[in-house]
């Protein structure tokens, strides 16, 4: 077996969580912070909490618990009947605040309406003076779940003991407005356990889970996207497979992949990363998204049909190659929802009951592995790999097209007898959603993480002393509504970048201490304006914090698709027949020009 596919897979699936230093409504209105809490926040765009809207103006407390002497606690799952406002909303955005003090290890988060998760998110990690943190999330693209009473589950698992001190008091607030937003979903339907029915969470946990569901598609529909939420539990993730792909299928047929982004807990590498900044997604894990329409008019035949999501990694043979897995054998958490655009579409007309043309051969890897011995005593002192895998998937109807088009690469070196571990990441691609007569829906992204780090054990304890550099860039021309993905309503264009260094240190009757030095550097344009924020901190203090707001000039367009041969014409060839090449696209993403404001300060 070659060892070139297993190393620093917990840098890979990480996922985690974060604060947002959002504006609008701030933590200090839910919780008094004179009590010199350490704000924690995420880097990210500032969501407004309660717009100026015409016609409706409300905020609901949703939840709020707060836990003292919770003792044994284990599991705080919460569950409550939702009622939708009496007035006509399009609108509405959460505010979800924690705090906590005391000891406690990052924890997953998922909230869901129904058996539908529609949020998720973890726990910043405490301090023993306390920490508190806010995001505030748009759940627009949610509104025909709000429209109709719910039953609201929050799942946040965790364990009080005499070690594990810190509990969470936690506020989850919902306003809503009228904003005149564009065209949301009509209907949302559950790839999940739906549990909702006896109070429980509805999330798939694979592999034990059977992750198949039977599902009865409205007609007419003109557009239907899934968005999967996917993430492992960090701790049992080491030893596995780096490459991981989540593959959704329809009665059986491939019908869309993912290829997860490496989201790292508030715990992950090292704790000091992230006081106060932690990483990025933590607070809010993205969705990605799958377009479906293709399959519309299989789908919406009136009869029951089956969706099921797989995850799967990669198998290294005695020769060095690799295929897929035919799955992975931890702990994942998954659920998936379907998005429906009710109304006749560009598939109308075409012969119900007829599979899309699926072109969808399996990726392709490539890997390497170098094994160096000690010349005397023959004992393994490093290993170096590199593993690198491609796909290409089209699904194509008469009227509609979903390309994929994904690449992964990852290097790493295990030296000094495996005491320094060296990894270098990247996962891209392309996802071109197109309907006949209209403009092609095109996002690009690419994740980079390079991580170093070196244990130091002694006869009285240990030490990790870490480096790390990652980044996210997404960027789309826009598509239907609020996307799970981009985080963004229409054209986007995001770019972050975290960087810095940290040190941790556990020593016999001491106890265990982190700091660090991180630096996040971000810009994003959406809905008409750019926000931009480099912000430094160092040993848990905010040294620099530069922000800037302006305007969009011209349009996003300057995010130009140049197709040099005919989507439509690419389908019809594929579906009868004639397959060429991928249809060459090119997106070029021009600076944004606004004239930002910034206000700088030191601590």
């Amino acid at each position: 077996m070659v060892v070139s596919c297993f190393v620093l897979a917990w840098f890979c699936y990480f996922h985690g969580v974060s604060s947002a230093d959002a504006g609008g409504f701030t933590p200090r209105q839910l919780q008094d912070d004179t009590n010199g809490f350490l704000d924690i926040f995420e880097v990210y765009k500032p969501v407004n909490f309660a717009p100026q809207g015409s016609g409706c103006d409300q905020q609901i407390l949703l939840m709020e618990h707060q836990l003292h002497s919770a003792m044994d606690i284990r599991l705080l799952l919460l569950s409550g009947d939702y009622q939708p406002p009496t007035c006509d909303f399009d609108t509405v955005k959460i505010n979800f605040t924690v705090t906590s003090k005391g000891h406690q290890f990052d924890r997953l988060a998922l909230m869901y309406l129904g058996d539908m998760e529609v949020f998720r998110t973890s726990t910043a990690e405490p301090t023993q003076n306390g920490i508190i943190w806010t995001y505030i999330k748009d759940m627009s693209q949610y509104i025909a779940l709000w429209k109709q009473p719910q039953k609201l589950i929050f799942d946040l698992g965790n364990l009080i003991d005499n070690t594990y001190t810190g509990a969470y008091n936690t506020t989850l607030t919902a306003s809503f407005s009228k904003n005149n937003n564009i065209k949301t979903p009509d209907v949302v339907l559950p790839i999940s356990a739906k549990r909702s029915a006896t109070n429980g969470t509805s999330a798939f946990i694979v592999p034990s889970d059977n992750t198949t569901v039977s599902v009865t598609i409205p007609a007419p529909a003109s557009r239907a996207v899934v968005h999967v939420s996917f993430n492992a539990i960090a701790g049992i993730l080491y030893g596995y497979s780096p490459f991981h792909e989540v593959q959704l299928y329809i009665d059986g047929t491939l019908a869309g992949v993912v290829w997860p982004f490496p989201t790292i807990f508030t715990g992950g590498v090292v704790p000091g990363f992230c006081h106060p900044i932690v990483g990025s997604d933590a607070f809010n894990l993205r969705m990605p998204e799958i377009d479906i329409s293709p399959f519309l008019s299989y789908l919406t035949d009136g009869k029951d049909h089956s969706f099921s999501i797989k995850v799967v990694g990669l198998d290294t043979q005695e020769d060095g190659t690799a295929k897929l897995s035919d799955g992975v054998g931890y702990y994942l958490v998954i659920t998936g929802n379907i998005f429906l655009y009710l109304g006749e579409g560009a598939g109308s007309g075409y012969g119900k009951g007829v599979l899309p043309l699926v072109v969808a051969p399996d990726p392709t890897f490539t890997t390497s592995h170098q094994l160096l011995q000690n010349r005397t005593t023959g004992a393994n002192e490093s290993v170096s790999y590199s593993v690198m895998a491609k796909r290409a998937l089209t699904v194509t109807s008469p009227a509609y097209t979903w390309v994929q088009t994904l690449s992964f690469s990852n290097y790493g070196l295990l030296d000094r007898q495996g005491f320094r571990q060296w990894n270098k990441q990247n996962t891209g691609g392309e996802l071109l959603a197109n309907v006949a007569g209209s403009n092609a829906a095109l996002t690009t992204f690419s994740y980079p993480l390079e991580a170093n780090t070196t244990f130091g054990v002694s006869d009285t304890g240990s030490t990790i002393d870490a480096w790390l550099n990652r980044g996210l860039s997404v960027g789309s021309n826009g598509g239907l509504g609020v996307s799970t993905f981009t985080l963004a309503n229409g054209p986007s264009n995001l770019v972050t970048k975290q960087y810095g260094s940290a040190h941790y240190g556990s020593f016999s009757n001491a106890p265990s201490y982190s700091f660090g030095d991180t630096t996040d550097e971000f810009e994003e344009t959406s809905e008409g304006s750019t926000y931009s924020r480099t912000v430094r901190a160092v040993n848990g203090t905010v040294i620099s914090d530069t922000q800037g707001t302006g305007r969009k000039q011209g349009s996003l367009a300057r995010m130009k698709c140049e197709f040099y041969s005919s989507i439509s014409n690419y389908s019809y060839r594929l579906r009868f027949g004639s397959p060429g090449p991928l249809p060459r696209i090119r997106l070029t993403l021009s600076q944004p020009i606004g004239k930002g404001s910034t206000n700088s300060k030191g601590t």
